[in-house]
Parts: C-alpha cells; structure tokens; sequence
C-alpha cells in the first residue's frame, strides 16, 4: 500500500469586483510540509472572467496569477518571500485579502501522489465541467 500524506489546498480566485464578491476559479495550490512539497497550477479561463466584468484588466490579473508559481517555487526569482519556508509562503499566498485575487479557506486532503492530486484539483475544481452527453 502506497504511504499517503496529508495536504493542505487552497483555490485561487479572480474577483474582478471585490464589493460584489463574484469569483472565478483560476487555479489551485497544494501544500504538504511533510514532504516539503508546495505547488500551483493557474489557468484563468478568460471568457468566465469577462462574464463577470467584461472591463476586467486581464493584464493585470495573469501578472499577479503568474507570481503564485514563482512564489511557491521559493528561491531569489520570488523576492524576499522566496527566502521564507514552504510553509510560510503557503501561508502567505493563502492570507486573507480584499484584492482581485483571493484564496478559498484552507482545505485538507490525503493522497499518495501530491502533483497527482494537484491535477485532480486543478481538474475538479477550475476548468469547466465537460458537457453531459446529450445536452446541447
């Protein structure tokens, strides 16, 4: 039987307008301390954004999504905060914030395979639910 871990996961939300409190999901990252193990992938589906705000600065916001894998993979390309653990960067990357990019809370999970669990994640929760068949 495989050794499982323990894993924290937050969602990454665009909030195109904080005050209205609409979010798209845009990508996942997934923590385990155990292993040393602190991952995001970010996929913005644009179009879903533009539901929301079709003003949005997209710009701006894949700048910031784009700093969320840079920061998780820690070193001096993520700054000061690249100094700081894996722990403290999961910690930091999911503090609460009134920006146009939030976190969900902190969720737990158990798996075998982290970036197996990353992906299932990234499946389950940001890209679209694939059509049901006979549906049109």
């Amino acid at each position: 039987m495989p050794h499982l871990c323990t894993y924290d996961y937050a969602v990454v939300r665009v909030v195109p307008h904080v005050e209205r409190g609409e979010f798209v999901n845009a990508g996942v990252i997934v923590s385990c301390t155990a292993r040393g193990y602190l991952k995001a992938v970010v996929e913005l589906d644009e179009a879903r954004a533009r539901a929301l705000d079709p003003a949005v600065d997209l710009q701006t916001i894949h700048a910031a999504l784009a700093a969320i894998p840079v920061i998780c993979d820690g070193g001096d390309a993520a700054g000061a905060l690249g100094r700081l653990s894996a722990r403290e960067r999961f910690d930091w990357l999911v503090a609460p914030r009134s920006t146009s990019i939030q976190t969900s809370p902190v969720h737990t999970g158990r798996c075998a395979d982290l970036d197996a669990a990353l992906q299932g994640l990234v499946e389950r929760m940001v890209r679209p639910p694939p059509a049901a068949a006979g549906r049109s």
